[in-house]
């Protein structure tokens, strides 16, 4: 006999406000339905009533963590139909500040993969882990959450202390190798809440279009920094981490070799920043568009963000603005993941995922 659990919209086990329904047969998940669409902001719509430069601070209130990669996303589409390319330098910045979001991001998300396995200790070692990086993007922005530093044509800040950011990169691959990435991939625990849980195939991966570390862990590849560069990406060596599983501990896998990753970029970044201006002369108050749609992606810390920016010549606000997030073509996967799974294990499989509902319900 089957019954139906519903978890959410608000559930200690989730992170923003949405729902899973999830049909089980004693404490074995056979379906589950996604229900979205709690949390409505209608960013969209206010984006066409904002000047181009306000509808920037507008865009970086998509989503908390990865404010900085909106706002890149949006200033790389407004840049096509301005004609303006940033500085060398300023490509620079984007890169060290796009690693440090992605930093962020992940070791945040470790943090809470730790807590819904039960491993507070771990829980607080990454967010004191994560306080370091965010006293970096404190430093250099002067805010430890929207950064404000893109602009059309290139960035506002410059990045005064190179070692600053180098001194906390050094810090943080220690505490990787030394503790997080040993127990997470050696402690029982965590190996029998992650191992063979959640498992999304290659093939089902590729059906459905998951996007950034999602795909990754099932075996898929594609990471735009390397496909598709922007910013100062072409230059840099690194090595897109890969790993066939498809279960939680494949993306648990992924995301800490991408923070080691991050840090091998950040190192070549601040090496090889060229001296220079970061941005186009003036005060950024005034630029001429062109008539049509221009389009860029760039990948956040969760994969793909795409920007598609429709302006008209003379005008002075965007005629449409839309936001496609990582999370909204992740979510579906979810329902496939907790399929066979055990219902105490469907809290860390969602997480798994890193979902964002901030940036789905826009």
């Amino acid at each position: 006999m089957s019954y139906e659990i519903p978890m959410g919209p608000y559930h200690p086990g989730l992170e923003e406000p949405y729902k899973l329904d999830m049909i089980c047969e004693g404490e074995t998940v056979k379906d589950a339905k996604l229900h979205i669409g709690f949390n409505f902001r209608g960013i969209e719509h206010l984006a066409e009533t904002r000047n181009y430069i306000q509808v920037i601070a507008l865009m970086e209130r998509v989503c908390g963590i990865c404010s900085f990669i909106h706002t890149l996303t949006l200033c790389q589409a407004m840049e096509k139909l301005t004609g303006l390319t940033p500085p060398p330098r300023a490509q620079y910045i984007r890169v060290i500040m796009g690693e440090l979001e992605r930093l962020h991001s992940h070791v945040l998300w470790a943090g809470i993969a730790a807590k819904l396995m039960g491993f507070k200790t771990m829980f607080m070692t990454c967010f004191e882990i994560r306080e370091k990086v965010m006293d970096v993007l404190q430093e250099i922005s002067g805010n430890r959450v929207n950064y404000a530093m893109n602009r059309i044509g290139g960035v506002n800040r410059d990045i005064e202390d190179p070692q600053l950011v180098l001194a906390m990169v050094e810090a943080l691959e220690k505490e990787m190798t030394r503790t997080i990435i040993p127990i997470f991939t050696t402690s029982k625990t965590a190996t029998s809440r992650c191992a063979g849980v959640g498992v999304l195939t290659t093939e089902k991966a590729r059906s459905l279009g998951v996007v950034g570390p999602v795909a990754r862990a099932s075996g898929i590849g594609q990471d735009l920094r390397k496909e598709a560069p922007y910013a100062a990406y072409g230059e840099m060596d690194f090595t897109v981490p890969v790993v066939p599983d498809g279960d939680v501990r494949a993306r648990l896998l992924v995301r800490a070799l991408e923070i080691m990753e991050s840090c091998k970029i950040l190192r070549q970044a601040l090496s090889k920043m060229p001296p220079g201006e970061i941005a186009p002369p003036g005060d950024g108050s005034k630029f001429s568009f062109v008539t049509g749609t221009a389009m860029a992606r760039v990948e956040a810390p969760r994969g793909e963000v795409m920007y598609s920016v429709s302006w008209k010549e003379g005008a002075r606000m965007p005629s449409r603005v839309h936001v496609r997030t990582p999370t909204y073509v992740n979510m579906p996967a979810v329902r496939f993941m907790v399929q066979g799974a055990r219902l105490a294990d469907t809290p860390l499989i969602q997480a798994a995922v890193d979902p964002c509902y901030s940036c789905t319900d826009r």
